[in-house]
This record gives C-alpha cells, structure tokens and sequence, in this order.
C-alpha cells in the first residue's frame, strides 16, 4: 500500500467512524435474525414491490430450487440480463446488462457483499474471478437509476453477490453429488451466533474431467478442479470476512471450424492439449457497524482482494493470431498442424499470460431517518477510496507438432512479451435519498467519481524492470452521475414507475479513447397480489459514445487493452417478468416467466475499426451477440415432502460481429432451446436427496464464435446429490 493511499485511508476511516458510516443493510429474511450480518444495495428498501427502479433479488429459496453451480444459469430469471457462455461451467462468466457488452463480465460492476470484487474493477476490470456460486445465499441485480450508489460503471448495471450469512442458532449444512465426466462438488459450512460472538466456516470443493475430447489423447482433462474457503467472524459490532480461492482448469480459447463442430461438437484440437488456467484469489473484508436504533446507522469497510493468475493457452501458429486460423480457409495449412500434422519448429507459440492483480479501499456510508409531517426521508451519503493493479508480465513458448504430440523447441524469457502495468487511483462520494410522500416514492441520487490512470511500458528485455519504464501514459477524468427513480402507487396492488440516469464506464489506463456516457431511460408499471406478480419496463440507453476493449477473448483486432470509440448507439427492449403459484389441495405448483425483448440496439453512426467484433461499422448496424427475443419460463409441482421443477430457457438467433441484413451463418448462432430440470425428496427435517439434469434434452448448440471459432454449449449432465443440514 503506497503512502498516499495510506494516508486518504486513514483519514477517511477517522471521519466515517463519527460521520458517515454505512447502513448494514440486509435481506428482508434476514433483518431480524442477522443485523450485522451481509451488505445489500436494495434489501434494506423493505417491500421490492416499493422499488422505484429495476432491481431484482434471487434469494435463497430461489437458489435451492435448481442449486445451480454456474451463475449465467441462475442470471436467465433477470429479464434485461444477457449471457454468453464460455466453457460450460460458468468459471469466467460473460454477463451484460441492457446491452453494456458481455466480455468477461467488464462492463458491470461486480460485488461480494457489497465490495467490489472483479480482479482490479477500475483499471482491468475482465472478471478472470468470479466468486463460487454455490457458497451465494442470494443475487442483487440493480439496472438503471439503481445502480447509482454503487459505480464507477452505471451504463447497464450491477449485480451483488451475497454469500452465505452466519445461522441464526449453531448449525450448518453439507451438500454432495456426483455427476457425468467424472464431477464431484461438495459444499460444506458451519457456523453459530452468540450474544456476542459469531462465526461461520464454509468451503466447496469440485471437480470435473470435462465434457470435451482432445484428438488421439483419451482420457485428458477438459475440466477443472476449484477449492473455495470462507470464514467470517463477528465480535460485537466489528465482523470480519477472508477467503481462499484456487482453481485449475483445463481451457482453451481455440474453438472449431463450423464443419468439425457439425462432425463432432465436443471434440478439441491436439494443438490445444497443454492449455491450462490457474489462478489464486485471496479476499479480506473488514467492517464496524453503529446503530443507535434511532434514526441513523452506518457502517465503515475496508476490504483487500489479491488474484494471481496464468493461462498458458495457443497464441498463434506461423504468427497467424488462432482466431484467423479457425476462420479463414486461407490458413488451412496452419490449421493442419492445430490438429496433429508435423510442423516445422517454432511453428506453435503457446502464450504465458501471466497476471497478478490487487485491489483495496475504504468505503463508508451513512443513513438517516426524517420525518417532515407526512413525508418520511431516508437520507444516504457515502464515499469509496480505492486502489487497484494489473500485473501483465508475460512470455511465449514456441512448439513444434509431432505426429499429434506438441514438443518445445524454444523456450521464452520471462517478461519477453507483455511486460507492463496498469493503475488506478480513485475517490467517489455519493448521496441519495428515498422520499415518500402519499403515494410517491421518489430516489435521487448523485454520485461523483474521480480517478487517475496510469500504465507503465518497460522493455520485454528487461524482466527485473531496474531500467524503468520505456513509455508512461497517464489520464485523469471525473464524473458527475446523477439518477432518479419514481413510483406511484395506485393501489394496494399497482405501482407506475420511472427512471432517468447517467451511464458511466471510465476509460482504460493510459487510452486516448473517450470515457464511455449514456443516457439511460425507464418506464413501466408492477403488479403484486396474493399469488400473482408481475412487472414490464421498457427501458432506453441512448449512448453518446459506445467504447469497445480489446482482449484476447473478443477474438482478436488491436492490441489488448487498445480501446475504439463507437460514437453513438441505442439499444431498447421491454423487460417483462410475471410468477403465478397455483395451490391444488396439498400441493404447489409455481409458474414464472421472464422475457427480454431487445426491439433495438443499433449504432447510429458509420465508422471504421479495427476492433474484432465490430469492424468496419455502417449506420444501422446491430452490435453483437444481443439478441432480439430471449425467454425463460420455469414452472414445477411441489408436494409435502417432494418437489419436480422443469425451465426451458430460449434465446433468439445471434448476430455475432456487427452488421445489418440476412444472418450469415459464419457470422451468427442459431436460436435454441435448453431445459433444465430437478427432483428432490425430503427424507427427513434433514435429509434430502436429489437428481438434477441440465439441458434435459441434450440440445446441441454453439455458444459462441469468439475467441477463435465455435464453441459448444453444456450438454446433458445430470448429477445426484445428498443434502443433510446440521
């Protein structure tokens, strides 16, 4: 930690602890039972149907209906939400929000209870972590005005993971299943809750040899083994959180051609054998809680993240980047070593992309309680200061292929390739309050970010960086990001709702690109009574200027971390969801539906680029991989002691690089349909069992074409598991 952050640190912690520390606000289950226990964004607004704004909660009963461990899965029942996904499992997940981009999740702010958590969320926010899934007690999902409070990146939204909190009374949980490709997952916690001590251990451990097959190499891993641990601590006001990650996965950037996926679609090339991803995450949380129980409360937090990480993963072959060589027919020979045909030496470079990251920072906030006759205000103010960094120091290794055997010919320096770093330093400040008055219930907010960027160059020939940098680049820019959320309760059972705000996405360290800007728009009503709920928006973000970012995982175009302008863009739908519970003497039979209708999402300018998935842009051409019409619907019959529920998740046709017109096949995903279920018996209070299947029908579909060439969906995988609570 560098002195002048130190400094700011110590001064912001001083004031916040007598002025502005945070409210711990929790889920609606959990206000009584844990008052110092995990931060919401929204929970603490008491009834969602009082919302005024898009935001959503998967709470825990939601979760343990399908106990998902890939979270694009569980993010299907957020209408305006989009997924694309990458290896089957959902350890680096694609997420974007009313058409922000989906690429590595970067777009959006990511939070662990309520921190930010992706690997450096100012200055390389591409979220290579991703917290587990399965040790998530619920899911925030804030869009529009909503999103405000939390920033820096308000152009689609947020989403706040909170995980498992510590139990009410002494007890926990174990969870086991076993499944197809030899998987294994076992998620286990224990905890208790004194008068004034608390605690709370959990850890999951899972494992799969993967779906795909490596040519001529039987019984090489495709998947991945994860271990996660957690342990939280409360003394009185004071809580602390750490938490281990470790993972190693056996992935790939190299797809296939279109005619070797409609042969076989789970089938890799052998140039890709020795493409492995491991990474090592640490998080530590500490927070103080004051509540006086009157008419404030607050709440001060300082939090450290660590990531470490390399992907040792196919570069290039002849110098020809992989994404050329699957796609263009002209690299045939090049393509033919990819799949075992003898090469010359130094034919195949293997990349070391090695990274290490950081991030830490103080945050603080404060709530107050006023009452002015008949209008009531909740009034907030906070603040963040926040440090992040990424550590790109990377090397290839050069291979030739033997008769479908990949041999090292020469070996790379370190740092002989990318040898840089990036920073950010940031302060932001915000305000917001809730008002109600009669049947309004209005939410301003605004919030104000300030950040300095820097990348530092040094030379690939000079690993222990005793020269210096070669290059400096440094930009500063702030941001004033004012929203404001309306709802008008008709009735009892009718709300009218409105929203106007800011969207936001800083540039990358040391770009000469504009920082990105929208104008975010939304409307629409929600219904609530005894069995049936529903809620429609439509929503509008009109772009001043759309940025894209270069990484290896957009498929290539630039350099990494090289940033485009798009100018302007806009991109509008209709967000409906609704739930229905039928009860039919003693059983349950729920119904919810979720459909994103994405009637525009167009750039209103032409212009030429050399950004992959954009090219060379004409008016009127539609951005990638959003699709038109996205559907979700999930119904089940739920008996005393046994439950089977059944989803069928649609997604329209795909444009996949941007353009207008008839589809072209190289160039888009076919729609698709994939069913999920799960049947569960409850032995016991205890005990219970159950049997899951994902894509029941083993629908074989492409998930996507980038990085380099088409990728496959998850086919069937069904698993049984054993859950017991203590």
């Amino acid at each position: 930690m560098n002195s002048t952050f130190a400094r700011r640190a110590a001064l912001c912690a001083a004031l916040a602890t007598t002025t502005t520390p945070v409210l711990a606000q929790e889920t609606i289950a959990e206000q009584e039972l844990a008052p110092i226990d995990n931060i919401t964004i929204i929970g603490q607004r008491g009834d969602t149907a009082d919302i005024a704004g898009s935001a959503h909660v998967i709470d825990a009963a939601a979760l343990e209906v399908f106990i998902e461990n890939d979270v694009m899965r569980v993010l299907r029942a957020v209408p305006g939400v989009y997924v694309q996904e990458e290896e089957g499992y959902g350890l680096r997940p694609n997420i974007g929000i009313r058409g922000s981009g989906l690429d590595r999740s970067a777009r959006i702010a990511l939070l662990e209870d309520g921190v930010l958590i992706a690997p450096a969320p100012y200055s390389a926010p591409s979220a290579y972590y991703f917290p587990t899934q399965r040790r998530m007690d619920s899911l925030e999902v804030l869009k529009g005005p909503a999103s405000v409070v939390v920033g820096p990146r308000t152009t689609g939204g947020a989403i706040n993971l909170i995980s498992t909190p510590v139990p009410a009374t002494t007890g926990g949980m174990i969870d086991l299943r076993v499944g197809e490709e030899q998987t294994n997952d076992a998620h286990l916690n224990f905890g208790g809750r004194g008068n004034n001590v608390s605690w709370l251990l959990e850890t999951v451990q899972s494992s799969s040899d993967g779906f795909k097959r490596i040519d001529g190499m039987p019984g090489a891993g495709t998947g991945y083994e994860l271990q996660d641990y957690m342990g939280k601590l409360h003394v009185g006001n004071f809580r602390f959180k750490a938490g281990y990650t470790e993972q190693t996965s056996d992935e790939t950037y190299l797809g296939l051609t279109d005619e070797d996926f409609a042969a076989d679609p789970n089938r890799r090339y052998v140039g890709s054998a020795n493409d492995e991803f491991t990474s090592e995450h640490a998080q530590y949380q500490a927070s103080y809680l004051l509540d006086f129980a009157d008419n404030w409360r607050g709440e001060i937090t300082a939090y450290r993240n660590d990531f470490e990480r390399n992907w040792y993963k196919l570069q290039s072959v002849n110098g020809i980047g992989i994404s050329s060589v699957v796609t263009d027919p002209a690299n045939a020979a090049e393509l033919s070593y990819l799949k075992g045909i003898t090469s010359p030496d130094d034919a195949i470079a293997i990349r070391a992309n090695n990274r290490e990251y950081y991030s830490q920072g103080v945050q603080a906030k404060a709530d107050w309680d006023l009452e002015f006759s008949t209008t009531s205000v909740t009034l907030t103010a906070g603040f963040r200061i926040h440090e992040d960094e990424e550590d790109r120091f990377q090397h290839e290794d050069d291979y030739r292929m033997e008769d479908g055997t990949l041999v090292l010919t020469t070996a790379g320096a370190p740092g002989s390739q990318t040898n840089r770093v990036s920073s950010a330093d940031a302060q932001a400040v915000f305000v917001d309050a809730e008002i109600r008055a009669g049947k309004w219930i209005l939410t301003p907010g605004l919030r104000y970010e300030n950040l300095d960027l820097e990348r530092r160059d040094y030379s690939t020939a000079d690993p222990s960086r005793s020269n210096g940098p070669t290059q400096v680049r440094r930009n500063s820019v702030s941001a004033l990001i004012p929203g404001m959320g309306a709802l008008y309760r008709l009735n009892e059972s009718w709300r009218l709702l409105a929203g106007i705000s800011k969207g936001y996405n800083p540039p990358a360290p040391g770009s000469s690109a504009d920082e990105e800007s929208s104008l975010n728009l939304e409307f629409g009503a929600r219904y609530s009574g005894d069995n049936l709920s529903v809620e429609s928006i439509f929503f509008v973000n009109d772009y001043d200027n759309l940025v894209g970012t270069v990484t290896d995982s957009t498929g290539g175009g630039g350099n990494v971390g090289d940033q485009f302008d798009g100018g302007e863009v806009t991109v509008s739908g209709l967000e409906l969801s609704a739930a229905y519970a039928w009860q039919v003497g003693g059983l349950s039979i729920p119904l919810d539906i979720e459909y994103t209708w994405t009637s525009k999402a167009e750039f209103e300018n032409s212009f030429e680029s050399d950004y992959g998935p954009w090219g060379d842009v004409q008016t009127g051409d539609e951005l990638p991989y959003i699709p038109e019409h996205q559907l979700r619907a999930s119904s089940g019959l739920v008996g005393p002691r046994w439950r089977f529920n059944l989803s069928a998740n649609y997604v329209d046709d795909i444009r996949t690089t941007a353009g207008h017109g008839p589809l072209v096949e190289a160039e888009s995903i076919d729609a698709r349909v994939v069913w999920d279920a799960v049947a569960a018996w409850d032995f016991t209070d205890k005990l219970s069992a159950y049997v899951k299947v994902d894509n029941l029908f083993d629908e074989t579909y492409i998930a996507a074409r980038r990085p380099a060439g088409v990728r496959p969906g998850l086919p069937q995988t069904a698993y049984l598991g054993i859950t017991y609570k203590l």
